[in-house]
């Protein structure tokens, strides 16, 4: 029985001095979508479209740091004007949209936190903190789905109790 034991304790030994990522990086990546094999990742090279020259260098545009570039790919916007649309309507307008404007009027009617993006966002950091002092296995799995199983509906007792309270459902794939 005790060479049993030793032998168990030796492999938890071997594997607490594996390296491991960093937990900001992991916590970060929840999907973990990434080439573990250490070669290059033929889909992560895009070319870049080709360099344009201005009639006169004093038409240059200002420099925009985080924002576009001319010669960055917009594989959406070369889309909608290939189909006859305007690319510009997919710009990042400020504000709400006219589209979006009796939604966001209608959820807004109790009133809204204007800062409720930035608490999520720490109250998610927080969480997965806690949750990262036992977060450790022997065999990796997907993060996030660990993470946050306590937190995910049943879709087919949601569908049950809607269909018990009278609620028109459509059909559902089976289990």
């Amino acid at each position: 029985m005790m060479p049993r034991a030793l032998i168990i304790l030796a492999l938890v030994a071997l594997t607490a001095c594996g390296s491991r990522q960093d937990t900001a990086d992991r916590d970060t990546n929840l999907r973990q979508l990434r080439n573990p094999s250490g070669t290059p990742e033929e889909f992560s090279i895009v070319p870049s479209k080709p360099l344009q020259a201005p009639e006169s260098l004093s038409e240059l545009p200002n420099p925009t740091p985080g924002g576009e570039n001319r010669t960055d790919q917009t594989p959406l916007k070369d889309a909608v004007a290939v189909l006859g649309g305007s690319p510009a309507r997919l710009n990042v307008q400020a504000g709400i949209g006219a589209g979006d404007q009796a939604l966001v009027a209608r959820v807004s009617r109790f009133g809204r936190e204007p800062g409720i993006r930035k608490q999520l966002a720490a109250a998610d950091q927080e969480f997965r903190e806690r949750r990262s002092l036992f977060n450790w296995r022997l065999v990796p799995q997907d993060t996030y789905n660990r993470i946050y199983r306590n937190q995910t509906l049943d879709p087919y007792a949601t569908l049950e109790a809607a269909r018990r309270a009278g609620a028109l459902t459509p059909s559902a794939p089976p289990r």
